[in-house]
Formats: C-alpha cells, structure tokens, sequence
C-alpha cells in the first residue's frame, strides 16, 4: 500500500522556508534570506508542524533547536527539493531551451548592469524565465551558502565556500561631490583634505562598505564618516544636497543621467575591484546555467561595454 506521507508533509514552499531556518538559525534570518516577513515564515512553519503531527524545534532562550521530527524533515527536504531540481533539469534537457528557470542573486551596485545583461538573453529565449534577487553582500552570501540560486554576482568574493568563479569587468569605487562642491575645481585632492569632509557610507553589509573599509584600513587617515545610508539612489542625493562626499561603485553614474554629481580625482583613489560570476562548485549547473554562462563569457562584456557609451 503507498504512503500517504506526502499528502501531508507540506508544500515545497514550507520545505524551503523550513531549510533557510535550519540554515539560517533564526527565523529573522530565513525571513531575511527569503524577503518573507517574520509572520509569515512562522505561519509556514506552524502549519508545516500540523500537516507533520510533531513540532519541529524548540524555542530556547533565543536558539532554536531542531527536534528528532524536525531533523528529520530537514533530511527529507534537501532530498526532495534536490530531486525537484535534477527533474527540472531533465526536463529542460528534453525540451531544449523551450522553458525553464534561472536564478540569479546580485549585489545592489549589481542591479544597475544586470538588467541590460538579461535583455538580450531573454530576447533569444522568451520561454525561459529569470528569478533575480537582488541584495547587499551578505544577504547574498547567504543565499549562496544555502544554494539558493545558479549564479552569484559579487565585487568583492566571500571567504570560506568553495565557488566556482569568472571574472566579468572591473569595478572601480570613485571618490564623488556635488559638482558645486570646491573639490571638483581642484586638479588633484589630497586623501587627507578628502577625509575632513562628511563621508556618507552605505550600511554594514553591503559589498561597497567592505570595499571602503578595506581600503581605509592600509590608508593613514579615516573617513569622517556623518551617514550611513542603505542605498546608493540616497547616498547620491545626499551628495547632491551638499550632506558630505562618499565612495561609490562607477556603475552608479554610468547608467542613467545623473546630473549634479561629479566624480573627483583624490589621492590612491579608486577602489580597484572586479565583479564575478560565481556559482557552488557542488551545484550541477542545468542546462539553461550552462547557456548563460557561456553568453556571459562570449557576449556580456561587450553587451554592458555599448550600453554603458550608450547611456
């Protein structure tokens, strides 16, 4: 006689929250990784407990810990959502290029050549579609310890996971003033006349931060920092409003018309980075990945060169 476990073990969706909370350890977290609220991730797992019969963790001061019920599931999970992806990719192999999905998780300064990148692609494939989540580092760093996505897109690559990487184009961090600011009239300024104005700084997490930090630490002087604004769009304002200078990937400026704002030549300046496509070297890449790959390495540097002189 055939189990009827599966008629309630719960939806996938409540076996994905419930692994991003094993792998996350909090429910704040999972919902963090997730761009779910906290109610809802809770909601998912209460009803993923009374599907199962048994509850799945304890509540312990503010750990969570895993009962017998729910470790088990955590197992059973993996299983069936691996499987779900090795059928998906079967599928796609039977069907071509026909359908299917891709996954991508970009950091923020990602979002402003990302989009120009996936045009083209899914112009060729209109029957394949794109997930894009776009997050500072950390939440991408966590999405790619989870697995959650096929490619990774970073500037500054994470420590400690085994990645699969290809460099894709530099990534230079500029020094910017309000073009009314007297920096812009000077041929050259000093890192010590730059760290004495108000430095506006993105949030702790996001890569542009790291980039920044890095860069002050082997520098004799630190940035006066004033803000910390959790957007790029904000910090450009700020600038604009004359609230301090800051340090901003060029991809900020190079798409869009952005007037008022001016890139200024200080000393030991720019922050050289690259950014890179990475993916988990245990990830079996779908076919779908594969093309994507390969049109990143022949077609998308070039792509994001003609848009950028477009812009």
């Amino acid at each position: 006689m055939a189990s009827r476990l599966h008629a309630h073990i719960g939806t996938f969706r409540q076996l994905e929250i419930l692994l991003a909370v094993y792998h996350g350890g909090s429910i704040t977290a999972a919902a963090d990784s997730l761009f779910l609220t906290q109610p809802t991730v809770s909601m998912q797992l209460k009803k993923l407990a009374e599907a199962i019969g048994l509850p799945l963790y304890q509540q312990v001061g503010r750990t969570l810990r895993f009962t017998d019920a729910g470790l088990a599931t955590v197992e059973t999970a993996k299983k069936v959502l691996h499987s779900c992806e090795e059928l998906d990719m079967r599928l796609s192999r039977l069907k071509g290029l026909e359908s299917g999905t891709l996954k991508l998780a970009v950091v923020t300064t990602a979002k402003y050549f990302i989009p120009h990148l996936l045009g083209p692609f899914c112009q060729r494939y209109p029957g394949i579609d794109i997930q894009l989540t776009i997050a500072n580092r950390q939440q991408v760093m966590e999405r790619c310890e989870n697995g959650a996505d096929d490619f990774y897109v970073f500037s500054h690559l994470p420590e400690g996971l085994e990645l699969d990487v290809i460099e894709f184009m530099a990534n230079d961090l500029v020094a910017i003033a309000a073009a009314s600011h007297p920096f812009t009239q000077q041929e050259r300024v000093s890192l010590a006349e730059f760290c004495q104005e108000d430095f506006l700084i993105r949030e702790v997490g996001s890569g542009t931060r790291y980039a920044t930090e890095a860069f002050f630490k082997k520098q004799p002087y630190q940035p006066n920092i004033k803000m910390t604004i959790a957007s790029n769009e904000a910090i450009i304002h700020s600038v604009l409003a004359r609230l301090g200078v800051s340090i901003l990937s060029a991809h900020t400026l190079a798409f869009g018309n952005i007037y008022g704002v001016q890139v200024i030549n200080v000393e030991s300046l720019p922050i050289k980075t690259r950014w890179s496509f990475s993916w988990t070297r245990q990830r079996v890449l779908s076919p779908i990945a594969e093309v994507f790959l390969n049109y990143v390495q022949t077609e998308g540097r070039e792509i994001i060169q003609q848009t950028v002189q477009l812009s």
